[in-house]
Parts: structure tokens; sequence; C-alpha cells
């Protein structure tokens, strides 16, 4: 018996409702997406042949720069929340809705507690011209970078243990500066600190050098 041949269909399939779609989505991200803020203060970090990577995720990280100014950053937009509620808190410092969300999607933070209200209700241009960003005090009087610290701690919760305290300084930075943030985590009892550094290459033959080797090999 002779088979019967099926007539061809077409296989075209209108793409234009998928395309609307992808195009949507695109605009979405793009008018969605909030990139990081720039850093207020640019620090020259020294070289080291340390291949640590710093995370990404549960760190306290202290940035001084070369004059000696010391700025505070913390990821995670849950916990800078409740850092800077409870330091509104504690320290009654009368902060609105639209001061707290600067902190909580903003940069890091070099000023005074007692200007933090004035400091957060400003652009980074306004802060510099009002000489708010004077960085946060290290001295044992004062005791903020203290506060900071404990602060910092309080919003992790539960991931207390695996927080790590990052120290970024610039090659400039005056010695006696970089012993009073020592002393102030030593007093805190926070043995183990991660000394922010770029990169350099190893010298040639040594074990650190293979380690760099096999690392980029592996890349």
């Amino acid at each position: 018996m002779p088979k019967v041949k099926m007539p061809r269909k077409s296989t075209n399939i209108d793409m234009t409702a998928m395309c609307d779609v992808a195009f949507l989505l695109l605009t979405f991200f793009m008018l969605a997406t909030k990139f990081k803020p720039d850093e207020p203060v640019t620090v020259v970090t020294p070289s080291s042949i340390n291949t640590t990577l710093l995370p990404d995720s549960d760190v306290l990280l202290f940035t001084v720069d070369k004059d000696g100014r010391v700025f505070f950053s913390m990821d995670g937009q849950p916990k800078r929340r409740k850092l800077i509620e409870d330091l509104n808190t504690q320290y009654k410092l009368g902060l609105d809705e639209k001061e707290m969300r600067n902190f909580v999607v903003g940069a890091s933070v070099g000023a005074q507690i007692k200007d933090l209200k004035q400091y957060l209700s400003l652009s980074e241009e306004q802060r510099k011209t009002a000489g708010l960003d004077k960085g946060i005090p290290t001295d044992s009087a004062n005791g903020e970078l203290g506060a900071w610290i404990d602060y910092g701690n309080a919003a992790q919760g539960t991931n207390l243990n695996k927080v790590k305290y990052c120290i970024k300084a610039d090659n400039q930075t005056p010695y006696p500066k970089i012993k009073e943030i020592l002393d102030t985590f030593k007093k805190k009892k926070i043995q183990k600190l991660n000394l922010v550094t770029n990169l350099e290459e190893a010298p040639k033959g040594t074990a650190a050098w293979e380690e760099q080797q096999t690392a980029g090999h592996k890349k």
C-alpha cells in the first residue's frame, strides 16, 4: 500500500513577542540597578605577595587615608540598616528615614557620631565643603572607633564568628594612627586582623612565586 506523503508545514516562529519581553527585562534591570557608590577617599595600599582575596561578605572595613582619616564600611544593606538604627537610638541622633537610607545605600562613613545627621543629609561634595569628612576619631578618650566596631558586630547577628576585620591603609599613613587603631582592636580582644594590600610578584624561585604560578595556570 503506497504511503501518503504529508504536506510540510512551515516551522517559522514569530519572535516578536519574545523580543519585546527581552527588551522590557533589559530596560527594567537598567533602571532598577544601583551601582556601588564611589568611596569618599582614595588610598594607595602597600604591596605584598599575599594571594588571599578580600571576602565579599561579613566584612568590617576600616579605610585609612594618608592623612590618618578613618572611614568605616560594611556589606549588606539589612546589616547597615540595623547598625544605623542602633546608633540613632543610642546616641539620640534624630535621623529621619532619608538620612538612614543614605547610610544604608551609601559608601564609607568618616565623621564623628555627633555630626552624622548633618553628614548623611549632604552630598559627598557638600560634606567636603562643610568639613565633615574628618574621619572617625581613634583616640582612646573619645572611643568612637570602638563604638563602630561594637555596633558593626551587633549588626552581624548570629554571623559574628564569620566577621573579617579588614584595615585598608595608605602606604603613607602615619604609624601612630595605625597604632591607635590596632590598640582599639586589642582592647576589644580582637586579635585577628586582615591588612588589605596590592599583590606584587614574589621573588622567582620562592614558594610564594610557585604558588602564584600555580594559581595563574588554574585561571
